[in-house]
């Protein structure tokens, strides 16, 4: 079972909810992927439900849900980048923690500033007393004294309300000993809430609660901003949908069709697809032939002709004729088992530990054992318990990285924003330091190398036959069919006329189609009066037309091409011949060889014939081509070429998912499936091949930002701890080095990222 779990972020949340579901009784195993914020449960639906499995998961704020119950089935796959409700609803909860810690931190700090700030800075330059209430501040019992109170009320409001996210962070990294940044953000946070109050309590002014305000809020803010860009990348492809059928046409015992859930059916039973349907299930062609576009699973870019007892896979599309075929044993739809294979791949693929979360796990030991030595010599000098306290407070207050925390979300939002404003949607913060390792790039050719469209480009027809041509083939649905008619309707200089132009169809001639038939592997028909055909070689034969040996060795040299060779004639004999095939993408070869420079592996993997990918083969850039390779064969190529090293799957299509779920990164095309894209770690809005090489540019400038940010992040601990070694640390120094260090990780967050 599959439950999409809202709330995860790192690598921490996955080993905190695994804990949680193998604690259950019935469940065998767990794995979560934060990536895809999914969790993968094996268990006993004898001894355990799936519904208890997720009232459990939902603990801590995280909220979980059966995956394949999200959306409409038959139109989305349920999972976090097309997620609705789930998603959004963190957000506004996000929004609206960080917006209380605004107004309060507001309505506080102004007071703070005109009292307490005068009083710690006359403190510390007056006569050494710092932060007596009877000092020389003079709000000795006055106004400031009686606010402090309130300050304490409203701050443990904002530190339990606005930083609630940072504390439960923090407690799952004690739970599962994996420290993190939300650990040291909280440390921080706390320590100046309970030194403040301490200090309260002890008469003396030099409070830190602005520290904790400020902290608090500014970091979720960051959280909130990088949730809010993940939510606009995942917003670009709210608009694609997936390969699914959810009912189909039953033939009952009568001869008649009833409309049933696809999930009714039954081995044996017969299923009637129309023209232009996606069929819904696996089976075999019971009667008549039909022409089947398989390309969404196997990857094939031409349509494949199929005849009364040869396989057909579900999720293919009949694009001429009808099918009525009988269900395998299996009623299951070859899509279907493409999503399974795609979610269990996603499932086991754990997040990367970020940097940052690294060093926390060094740092907060460290500063740990600093605060408790400090704590204990205090005691042993003779200080006293409360001023230990305060003692071992202080040191981690200004010892703890807390920057990191705000770094992080910082570099991880703007990065995001700026590949989006490029056309690369990335989804996962880890992307770009993955991208970095990249040993291999494997590419799908059919509409990744190539566009994936059926376009006309070669045609040795008699100029006065193309337009009739053309009429004829208005009124099929085969996408060859839609390529003629699409290319002699606006190319000026397809072929010459009598009067030296082209004679394009119009709806006239249209009109004039007095008879169509459709064939398997072709349409015949009368237009004007004149007997036309338009298809294969065989259906040539199979009419007994006459074709003479130039135009039969033309079609010939199209075919082993890779190319779709459509015969054309009249009357009885082929005139000509119309070539139609996939054109390669613009900038393919300049995007190949930038990746070569670049010390990569290319290599090339298809579903075509050998002849369909010679270009590419005979092309310096490419490494290996690997054609004729079904879906579950790019999956196994793509585990043998991880032996080598990091792998990065570059594709399209639902036939491609699977393969790009288990690449160690998968990179998918804006005209790609649904399925696609959620198997990808990166989505290219546009079918700009060349935005591969800029996802390359992203990383390395990411990994450039990220450096500067931790550096600036630690900028804070650089003025606080020599100010405390020199015994001068005061809340207004420690301000001015928390909104100095803030200030600066902003201004070099927002900076262009490939401008640096």
């Amino acid at each position: 079972m599959y439950l999409q779990v809202d709330g995860m972020h790192c690598a921490t949340c996955e080993a905190f909810l695994e804990s949680v579901a193998r604690d259950r009784a019935g469940v065998v195993d767990a794995t979560a992927s934060y990536v895809t914020e999914t969790v993968h449960v094996e268990y006993d639906p004898a001894r355990l439900s799936a519904d208890a499995i997720a009232d459990a998961l939902s603990t801590l704020g995280y909220t979980a849900r059966r995956r394949d119950a999200d959306d409409d089935a038959a139109t989305a796959v349920g999972y976090s980048r097309t997620r609705e409700t789930g998603g959004r609803g963190i957000d506004e909860l996000l929004g609206f923690r960080y917006v209380v810690g605004v107004i309060f931190g507001t309505f506080m700090l102004l007071p703070y500033v005109v009292l307490f700030y005068p009083a710690q800075l006359s403190g510390l330059f007056g006569d050494g007393a710092l932060g007596r209430v009877a000092g020389a501040s003079g709000i000795g019992g006055g106004s400031g004294l009686l606010m402090l109170p309130l300050f304490l009320v409203l701050t443990g409001v904002v530190l339990v309300f606005t930083g609630l996210p940072l504390l439960r962070g923090a407690y799952v990294s004690l739970k599962m000993r994996q420290p993190n940044t939300d650990l040291l953000v909280a440390l921080t946070v706390v320590s100046a809430f309970v030194y403040s109050t301490v200090a309260l309590l002890l008469g003396r002014i030099d409070v830190y609660y602005d520290l904790t305000i400020v902290v608090a809020a500014g970091v979720v803010a960051a959280i909130f901003y990088e949730s809010l860009s993940k939510q606009r990348a995942m917003d670009r492809l709210t608009d694609l949908t997936i390969s699914r059928v959810a009912e189909t046409r039953r033939y009952d015992a009568d001869g008649t069709t009833t409309t049933v859930a696809v999930e009714e059916l039954e081995p044996g039973d017969r299923v009637l697809v129309r023209e232009g349907e996606r069929i819904p299930v696996d089976g075999v062609l019971a009667e008549d032939g039909c022409t089947v576009d398989e390309a969404v699973v196997t990857g094939e870019s031409l349509p494949v002709s199929k005849r009364a007892g040869d396989e057909v896979v579900g999720g293919a599309v009949v694009t001429s004729g009808a099918a009525v075929l009988a269900v395998s044993d299996d009623p299951s739809s070859s899509i279907d088992r493409l999503i399974t294979s795609v979610w269990n791949s996603q499932s086991g693929d754990h997040g990367v530990q970020r940097q940052a979360d690294r060093v926390a796990a060094r740092v907060i030991p460290a500063v740990a054992g600093a605060a408790v030595l400090a704590g204990g010599w205090s005691l042993l000098t003779g200080a006293g318990v409360p001023l230990a306290a305060l003692t071992t407070l202080a040191v981690v207050l200004v010892g703890c990285p807390w920057a990191l925390g705000l770094a992080t979300p910082l570099s991880v939002a703007t990065s995001i924003e700026d590949a989006v404003g490029r056309g690369v949607v990335v989804f996962d913060e880890t992307v770009f330091e993955r991208l970095r390792n990249v040993d291999v790039v494997v590419f799908d050719k059919t509409g990744t190398l190539t566009t994936g469209r059926m376009e006309v480009v070669e045609a040795d027809v008699p100029a006065d036959l193309l337009g009739t041509v053309a009429a004829l083939e208005r009124r099929a649905s085969h996408p060859a069919a839609a390529a003629i008619v699409s290319a002699f309707a606006r190319q000026d200089d397809a072929a010459p006329s009598a009067d030296g132009g082209v004679d394009r169809p119009t709806d006239e001639q249209a009109d004039r189609v007095t008879a169509f038939t459709s064939h398997a592997t072709g349409v015949e028909g009368v237009v004007g009066g004149t007997r036309v055909l338009a298809g294969t070689l065989d259906l040539f034969a199979q009419l007994e037309w006459a074709v003479g040996d130039d135009v039969e060795a033309r079609a010939i040299e199209a075919r082993d091409a890779g190319r779709l060779p459509v015969v054309v004639g009249r009357d009885g004999r082929a005139e000509g011949v119309v070539v139609v095939g996939d054109e390669p993408r613009a900038g393919w070869a300049d995007t190949l060889a930038a990746l070569r420079e670049r010390g990569i592996e290319v290599v090339v993997l298809t579903g075509d014939d050998e002849a369909a990918t010679e270009f590419l083969d005979a092309h310096p850039a490419v490494d290996h081509v690997f054609a004729g390779v079904p879906p579950a064969g790019k999956t196994a190529t793509i585990r043998r070429l991880q032996s080598r090293g990091q792998v990065t799957m570059v594709g399209d299509g639902t036939n491609d998912a699977p393969a790009i779920a288990t690449a160690d990164l998968g990179i998918s095309l804006g005209s790609g499936t649904a399925l696609a894209s959620d198997a990808a770690d990166i989505s290219i809005v546009d079918d700009d091949l060349g935005a591969v090489g800029t996802t390359f540019d992203l990383a390395e400038a990411a990994r450039r930002r990220v450096r500067q940010n931790n550096a600036l992040a630690l900028l804070y601990n650089g003025v606080t701890i020599p100010l405390a070694v020199a015994g001068l640390l005061n809340p207004v120094f420690a301000m001015g080095a928390v909104v100095t260090s803030g200030g600066l990780l902003a201004a070099n967050s927002f900076r262009d990222l490939l401008d640096e």
